[in-house]
């Protein structure tokens, strides 16, 4: 199998991070004020698509949200996640997807 170059979604790593904020309960002025920015300008411009955080603010939002930062990052290599020999890494993912559609069902108002 060739692998393929990995990419990152911009749009969708902006609308993760949306996401993540919003299920913490947390606000742009929250955030803003976590990463010392003088201005909300540059959340909302990952909001939109328009461009990524920094790393250094990456590294700071997967500390805050308690997540690593691939779980923050959208893009096209999310099926390689489950492509390892590693049993223990093969359950923490398992989990971690069943955290995730439990949460995304909780949201859409329908239990799972």
């Amino acid at each position: 199998m060739k692998r393929q170059y990995p990419v990152i979604d911009v749009e969708r790593t902006g609308q993760n991070i949306k996401h993540i904020m919003q299920i913490r309960g947390m606000t742009v002025k929250d955030i803003q004020a976590y990463l010392g920015l003088s201005t909300p300008q540059s959340i909302y411009h990952w909001f939109d698509g328009r461009n990524l955080p920094t790393l250094d603010n990456l590294y700071a939002l997967s500390e805050l949200f308690s997540l690593p930062v691939d779980a923050l990052i959208k893009g096209n290599r999310e099926f390689e996640y489950g492509q390892t020999n590693n049993t223990a890494y093969r359950r923490i993912i398992v989990y971690y997807e069943k955290i995730v559609q439990r949460r995304d069902g909780y949201i859409a108002g329908t239990m799972i």
